[in-house]
Parts: C-alpha cells; structure tokens; sequence
C-alpha cells in the first residue's frame, strides 16, 4: 500500500500524521532531529514549542475557542495532549511544554500505521502523496527545493522568543498575583504582575531603547514583522508609551497594595506543571543576553531573577500561498502535495495543528481514492474552512501570515446584524452557532470513502 510522506514532526505534520493515520493510511512520518539541529529547538520531542507555551484563548464564543472547539470535534490528538499538559493560564490553554511534546511523541510513536524516520530530508518526494509541514525553521536544503517546485522566492519573517525566569527568583513582596479584570476560566489568579510607576517606567523605556541587538541573518528590508508578535524594541521605537498600551498595558489590573492600577505592568506567565519556571508574556526580543539581564532586572520584582532562557530571534519561513495553493491545501500545479503549518502561511501554535489536521485529512482521502478525486474544502463557515480560505484567497502581494480571528469568517446577513447590532458578545455567540451547524453539515455527510466531502 502506498504511504503517505509527512515532512517535519512539528505541530501541523504530528497532527497530520494522527489524522491520516486514524483514517486508516500509512504514514512515514519524518522528522531531521536530532540528526540535525535548528536554532530554536532544545529537545527531539514531537511537537516541541518554542515561543509562547499558550494555545491562546479558551474563552468561550471566541474565535480561538471556536477553532479548537471543531478540532476537538474532530478528534485533535494535540488537543487532547494539551488538556494532559495543562497549566493554570487565566482564560487561556497553556500547557507544559515538556509534558506536551513528551505526550505527542509517544502517540505516534506507538501507532500502528506510522512509521518514524529520523535524518534530513533534503528533497519533495518525487511521487505519491506528500505533506511538507517542515515549519518556520525548514533547512535551508529543503527549502532550496520548495522554491524550486513552486517557481516562487521564499519569504521571510522573524519570530521571537520570549525569556522564561525561575519562579522562587521573582520577589512577590513586589510582584502581585491577578488575571485581567479578575477573570480566570476558574477563578483563579493566574499571572504574576509586575507593576511599575512611571519613573520605572521612563527609566526601563530609555534602557531598552539603548540596548544592544543581534544583526539579523539577512538585510532588515528582507525580514518583515509579523504585526502580531512584534519584539519589544520594535514596539518600543514607535513610542514611549506604545508599550504601556500593548504588551505592558495595566489595564483591569488592581495593585492590592494601592487598589489602583500600575503605570504599566509585565505579566508573567507559569511556564510548566511545577510552576517553577514563569515567561514573560509578550516579551519576544532579540537583545543580546547580556542586554537582556540588565533590562529585565529593571522589572520590579524581577531584580534578582535567574533567567532560564533569553529571548531569541529565529527564522519563520513560508510561502505565497494564495498563488500557490487551493482551499484544501494542495498545491495547485502538483495536487499530490499539501502545504501544512506555518509554512502554508498561518501563524499561531492552534492554527498549525488546524492545518495539519486538514491536510491529513484531505491527504488520506487522496491515498485512498481515486487519483483524480477533487476534495472540497471546509465550510467557509467554520474557523478552519475561513482559515483555508484566508491563506489561499488573500492578496497574494502583500501576503502575511494570520491568526484565527472573526475577521476572517463571513459575516453576518445583515437582518442579523441588526438583530445583534447592539450586542458583540451576542454576535459572536451567533457566528459560533452557524458555525457549528455547518460543521453539522460536515459530519452528517462525510462518508468512509471521502473524509472531505462536505456541502457548500
């Protein structure tokens, strides 16, 4: 029987590999660690993350909520290592990274109908059906070959990572515990806070605005940033106060020991089970460590902290994906092939999975029928049919990575939106309910012969 290739064990390819494997492919499932390191990544663990240990929102009636609401409906082998390796994270899935990436691997590694092989792959398969989920740190070998079978450039960004400090270092004498507004999806106070007043505050901005930084690898007129996960400098050069209106923001946090808001603030995130490690959220740079140290020990409460990881800068690569792939993933001028996980042009660790899941998905449906099946894609309705949607339909020369939003999702008719006109949180509900019943439609009429077949 033939087997599908799966290139790269990142989030999108593990997830692909459970889902065609659940619908009865075989899958050889490769991935270049240890045989060959990235800059980013310090395990060979399936899944590993590098950045932010959040799978984002679980609150309900938001568009991140509704995204991994249809993955666990449709079975995300990911999903479910996340609720194993869940840590407390306010409305948010947080996870143990270890414990994450430690529950995938053994999953697929046990399956019957994956086969793992470890060592680069340097070239696309030449024939049969072939996922590339290679991620944001695709070698430069592999990638030499993607840009060759596309006919296009490759394209860059530069993520970051953020710091992560040792919990019994950050001195809760000054430091306070709290969720935005008091809300948590339990209760609970989940963040560490970091309040400055405004002297620390103007003395923390004119220290990060002298700091020293690493030259990116290649010239800055090359490497665009992702709007979404900007590193502080970059926030901080738009203005002084651009930082306290974003990732430094004190807004819905009372100081208990002024019952007022801080001038600004630094939340710090638990980072795994033991809560013995915190990151700091939204903190992504690319300082030089010895930069880092000095500034982030300006952070009241945070002036003895042991750092456990500096921020870094790493390559994201991914490709032109509306002039190159169709709503199901395939790339156009060779259908055999999907594109999956940031790579295809999403951005976000759920997003990634999404994408693998449909692509394994899809991928199995090709293997195991006829060469000439023509898959439909998911309801434009759902998060995951928008999501599809967005990559391959977006305007193709000013193409940038996304995140699930309800931007992307149609809107409402308009005898709704009057309906709701008043009510956003009512309108929301009213998008996750519509798509909830298309992804109705979906299951009803999905057969064992094609995963993919869904009306409209």
């Amino acid at each position: 029987m033939d087997r599908i290739q799966i290139i790269g064990a990142g989030l999108a390819g593990c997830e692909a590999a459970y889902q065609a494997a659940e619908a009865g492919a075989e899958v050889v499932l490769h991935e270049m660690r240890p045989h060959k390191r990235t800059p980013a990544h310090q395990t060979d663990c399936f899944g590993e993350l590098v950045c932010s240990n959040s799978l984002k929102s679980e609150q309900v009636h938001s568009a991140p909520w509704l995204l991994k609401q249809e993955m666990r409906r449709l079975d995300s082998l990911l999903l479910r290592a996340a609720e194993t390796a869940r840590v407390p994270g306010g409305h948010a899935l947080t996870v143990d990274r270890n414990v994450f990436s430690a529950e995938i691997t053994k999953a697929l590694e046990a399956h019957p109908r994956i086969e793992v092989r470890r060592g680069e792959v340097t070239e696309i398969p030449s024939s049969g059906v072939v996922i590339i989920a290679s991620g944001p740190l695709t070698s430069d070998a592999l990638a030499a070959d993607i840009s060759r079978l596309t006919g296009s450039d490759r394209l860059y960004f530069y993520d970051s990572i953020s710091p992560i400090v040792a919990a019994d270092s950050i001195d809760m004498s000054v430091a306070f515990r709290a969720s935005r507004w008091g809300k948590s999806l339990d209760g609970s106070d989940d963040y560490v806070n970091c309040p400055f007043n405004k002297e620390q505050y103007g003395a923390f901005i004119d220290a990060l605005l002298e700091a020293e930084f690493y030259e990116p690898h290649i010239p800055e007129d090359q490497t665009p940033y992702f709007e979404g996960c900007l590193p502080i400098e970059e926030i901080a050069k738009r203005g002084r106060d651009t930082l306290r209106f974003g990732p430094m923001k004190p807004a819905g946090l009372d100081d208990p020991r002024t019952g007022r808001w801080p001038y600004a603030v630094v939340q710090l995130r638990q980072e795994n089970q033991r809560a013995d490690s915190y990151n700091l959220v939204g903190f992504q740079n690319h300082m030089r460590f010895g930069d880092q140290a000095r500034l982030f020990r300006m952070i009241p409460g945070l002036e003895n902290a042991e750092f456990l990881r500096f921020g870094q800068m790493h390559r994201n690569t991914y490709i032109n994906s509306p002039t190159l792939l169709t709503p199901t993933l395939q790339l156009r001028n060779e259908p055999r092939i999907f594109f999956a996980g940031q790579i295809s042009g999403v951005e976000g660790y759920a997003e990634s999975m999404a994408t693998g899941l449909m692509a394994g998905r899809h991928a199995a449906a090709v293997l195991r029928n006829e060469p000439d099946l023509e898959l439909r894609a998911f309801p434009r309705e759902t998060a995951l049919g928008s999501l599809c949607h967005y990559i391959t339909h977006a305007d193709a020369d000013n193409f940038q990575p996304a995140n699930i939003t309800f931007d992307l999702l149609p809107a409402l008719d308009e005898q709704t939106k009057q309906k709701f006109r008043r009510d956003k949180k009512a309108r929301h509900a009213e998008i996750c309910r519509r798509a909830a019943e298309a992804m109705d439609g979906y299951l009803k009429n999905v057969s064992s012969r094609e995963y993919c077949a869904v009306s409209g």
